[in-house]
């Protein structure tokens, strides 16, 4: 067979999706799964978009999209910027894709050169790290411990920053952690970037709305308006609204960067879908409620996950700011037996013997850049979560 190509040689498969497909194969022998390792809300699109959708569908609009993305689209996403982050960005400043993942790839791919390094926190989305390396970059990890609330701490993120830095990346709140920033903690960060005009800067802001307890989100050009000339501000209706498979993505930022990520994706994917285009406006520019409705349903599942995992032996569990995902340290369960017979090392032996003994699906920390913790997303039925954590507490209860 002809070779492949090399790039792919230090890229894997997303450890989320491999959990995922291992939990599956058991469902498949009919045992009952509960996979806490995906990021896929449980809630129903919007009724508003799905309607959008089709009236769309119904008139036609089922033709080639423009590439950067509808006029109406635009409008809604210039609104959205406007009335939630401050940020006032011209239609030829915003680019809709594939997904907030295609609008990261994008940018990578139309700015990074051979051995140009990321400055990425850790823990970190799984994807950021490989994307960087297709696009012929070098992943520069910087380290948030848990003693400062899995928060980038601005000393940290000056040492890691080389003349060969071309982006730094935010991604508050965080996958997998839920760590959230305040104005303060942006501020610092923004102070050490503006001590470095030759970075790009990158925030994902895909879990804006998932917040809790009073805590306001920000995001870094709204905070430093000086950043706003380098800075790509991502985002996207997938968490927000449970559109995961619409695939709508959207970002806003200098002009000549969006520019060059038109270009980019116009080699890769060309249009968004026109239907999605139209249900993403429609979700964009309707009522807003049921955000928070969720949002509140998602701080109940939160609350309930972090008790319950501080109850079983061995687990320590972080109660964080946003998001939906939990990261609780394991460390106290290495180096013991499981009943089944399964010595845990680390966290992926954790979170193998899980799936296979409790038949409960969780990621691996190591995974995410740190060791030894597992992620959990608390996005399912509370249902679910009280019987996946009484199996976790049993589980954790046999090691020895």
């Amino acid at each position: 067979m002809p070779a492949l190509a090399s790039r792919l040689a230090e890229v894997k498969v997303s450890a989320s999706v491999v959990m995922g497909m291992k939990a599956r194969e058991l469902a498949a022998k009919g045992i009952r799964v509960i996979s806490l390792a995906a990021g896929e809300p449980d809630f129903p699109t919007p009724p508003h978009a799905i309607e959008a959708a089709h009236r769309a569908a119904l008139a036609g609009d089922t033709k080639y999209p423009p590439q950067g993305g509808t006029p109406a689209l635009k409008a809604a996403i210039r609104r959205k910027f406007l009335r939630d982050n401050g940020l006032d960005y011209a239609e030829d400043e915003i680019l809709v894709t594939n997904g907030g993942k295609q609008a990261i790839f994008n940018a990578f791919m139309a700015t990074l050169d051979p051995g140009d390094e990321v400055v990425i926190p850790a823990p970190y989305w799984i994807s950021y790290a490989d994307m960087a390396k297709v696009a012929g970059g070098v992943p520069v990890t910087v380290s948030c411990p848990q003693n400062n609330g899995f928060k980038l701490r601005p000393e940290d993120l000056a040492a890691a920053i080389t003349p060969r830095t071309k982006w730094v990346l935010l991604n508050f709140p965080n996958n997998p952690t839920g760590a959230a920033c305040s104005r303060a903690e942006m501020q610092a960060i923004a102070e050490v970037l503006l001590r470095h005009p030759h970075v790009w800067v990158m925030t994902d802001d895909m879990y804006e709305h998932l917040v809790y307890d009073g805590f306001e989100f920000c995001t870094i050009a709204q905070v430093e308006p000086r950043l706003r000339d380098r800075t790509l501000t991502v985002n996207g209706v997938s968490k927000t609204y449970a559109m995961t498979g619409w695939r709508i993505g959207f970002c806003g930022g200098p002009r000549d960067l969006i520019k060059a990520m038109f270009n980019m994706q116009g080699q890769a994917t060309s249009g968004v879908s026109t239907v999605g285009q139209a249900a993403a406006a429609a979700a964009l520019d309707g009522p807003q409620d049921l955000v928070r409705a969720r949002a509140a349903e998602y701080r109940a599942r939160r609350d309930f996950v972090v008790e319950e995992l501080n109850k079983a032996p061995g687990i320590a569990c972080h109660k964080p700011e946003g998001a939906f995902y939990v990261f609780p340290n394991i460390a106290a369960c290495l180096g013991k037996t499981t009943r089944g017979g399964a010595r845990i090392e680390s966290d992926s032996d954790f979170a193998l013997a899980l799936l296979e003994e409790a038949h409960v699906g969780v990621v691996q920390g190591a995974a995410y850049g740190m060791s030894p913790y597992i992620r959990i997303s608390y996005a399912t039925s509370m249902e679910e979560l009280r019987e996946a954590m009484r199996r976790i507490q049993e589980f954790c209860a046999g090691l020895r």
